[in-house]
């Protein structure tokens, strides 16, 4: 994922599915707020969470489903020294990007940046292709940070990888 001269490799999301996910933005159907979640794949959907931290989504399921992927943690590959003066709390290069709200500070993400294509090559933040590793192993485990629909283990993350935010999913 990059955004300007920022970039780093997603190594952790979590899954939310619309109209079937009482935890989803989209469980009760667009609002305002959720509205990018039912347009196209490959949108950017960004919101406050408590008012607080911004938080980055990947629209992803097809028109009208409202189903996203939060961003929850990235590896840093590129514009660390930028990322380093907006996030002068971080002690550790594993605590630039390792959470939600740490990521989009790191990347420079807020709600300006609300519906941005992240798949057409010219927007500010997009995604790029890479590729994995063959032996990558994905660690899985139940969402958190959520107080409905708990049970569902739709946490993934690059197994070992100490960017992941904490608590660790387990492999």
């Amino acid at each position: 994922m990059r955004h300007g001269d920022r970039a780093g490799t997603i190594v952790e999301v979590e899954a939310y599915e619309g109209p079937d996910d009482a935890a989803s933005h989209a469980y009760r159907g667009p609002t305002p707020r959720s509205a990018v979640m039912f347009e196209r794949a490959g949108l950017l959907y960004v919101y406050r969470s408590y008012g607080v931290h911004w938080c980055a989504n990947v629209v992803c399921g097809p028109e009208g489903t409202g189903s996203a992927l939060l961003i929850r943690a990235l590896e840093p590959t590129a514009g660390i020294d930028a990322m380093w003066g907006d996030r002068p709390k971080a002690k550790r290069p594993t605590d630039l990007a390792s959470g939600p709200g740490k990521l989009c500070a790191a990347l420079g993400i807020d709600g300006d940046h609300y519906g941005v294509d992240l798949l057409d090559p010219t927007s500010g933040i997009r995604l790029e292709s890479g590729t994995a590793p063959a032996d990558l192993q994905v660690a899985i485990g139940p969402r958190i940070g959520i107080t409905k629909a708990v049970d569902r283990p739709w946490r993934f993350a690059v197994a070992d990888n100490p960017h992941v935010s904490r608590p660790r999913p387990r492999r």
